[in-house]
């Protein structure tokens, strides 16, 4: 499902990004198949790679395999260079070389988990009927703040759709804050807000089977790593969204601080004590609201 998610994702950017001119999306500068496939590349080496880490534990522990082991260390390094200073940048976003080895990680993880559906171990998803209440609520509500995300992803607004178009700020002009130049409130194309509401499900969707890792010290990172996930995919994505449909109707000129990317800050601090907070209640193995272990 997690790897759906993904690709359907990638093939809206490439199909927008293709037929749209780059004076309507995001800084990008190529058009035609050129831009729709360097965007979709560059999408791959983002969110993509930090749905893989979480997916390679889960993959790794049901094939048993030392092969597979090495292959998936390779993966994990490989997608880790996401967080390398320069490899995402949101004032450049056409393709880099620096984005390549996450590229790769991601094709070696997907490969990886071919395999484990092939020849790995039969697993069910071990949880709870109130932990998939819970996360339904905050797929739910994650989904629903998504919609001008995945209309951009599509390359329309929501201006004339009904309900929606009422509630959400998508084809308005607006001034970009802090920038000098306005455009639409929602720019047609991929959003950070789209990479916090696909991480914030793919961790949802990972979580139910954390329980069936059979390995102690591989099941506690994997639940640890996919509550860090979450928060982080649930604060960019309202970050996103407080900047367009709060800031940009003029409501304050406070923004919340950007956190797409690591650093030393009250913000990712904060981030990361509730990912541990979410671990502690929520995740840890034995933990019988979201998941219970093996």
């Amino acid at each position: 499902m997690v790897w759906l998610l993904f690709f359907l994702a990638a093939v809206a950017v490439f199909v927008t990004y293709w037929r749209l001119p780059p004076t309507i999306l995001w800084k990008v500068h190529n058009t035609g198949f050129i831009g729709g496939a360097g965007r979709a590349y560059v999408f791959l080496s983002f969110s993509a790679a930090l749905a893989a880490i979480g997916i390679l534990p889960i993959v790794l522990d049901r094939l048993e395999d030392r092969r597979a082991d090495l292959a998936g260390l390779v993966a994990f390094v490989l997608c880790a260079t996401v967080a390398l200073p320069g490899v995402q940048t949101e004032s450049h976003l056409d393709p880099k070389w620096s984005n390549l080895p996450a590229v790769l990680g991601v094709a070696l993880a997907f490969g990886l988990t071919l395999w484990a559906s092939r020849a790995g171990r039969r697993d069910f998803p071990r949880t709870s009927r109130k932990g998939d209440i819970a996360r339904l609520v905050v797929g739910g509500l994650s989904l629903f703040f998504a919609a001008p995300y995945i209309a951009a992803e599509l390359g329309f607004f929501l201006d004339s759709v009904p309900v929606l178009g009422s509630i959400f700020l998508t084809g308005a002009i607006r001034r970009e804050p802090g920038a000098g130049y306005s455009h639409a409130a929602v720019h047609h194309g991929h959003h950070h807000g789209m990479d916090g509401f696909l991480l914030a499900v793919t961790a949802l969707l990972l979580s139910r089977l954390v329980g069936s890792i059979r390995r102690p010290v591989l099941r506690t990172l994997t639940a640890i790593y996919l509550a860090l996930l979450l928060v982080y995919g649930l604060t960019n994505q309202v970050q996103d969204l407080w900047t367009e449909q709060i800031v940009k109707r003029g409501w304050t000129n406070w923004d919340i601080p950007n956190v797409l990317h690591p650093s030393l800050s009250a913000a990712w601090a904060a981030m990361i004590a509730c990912g541990l907070v979410i671990y502690a209640l929520f995740l840890r193995p034995r933990q019988r609201l979201i998941g219970r272990s093996s």
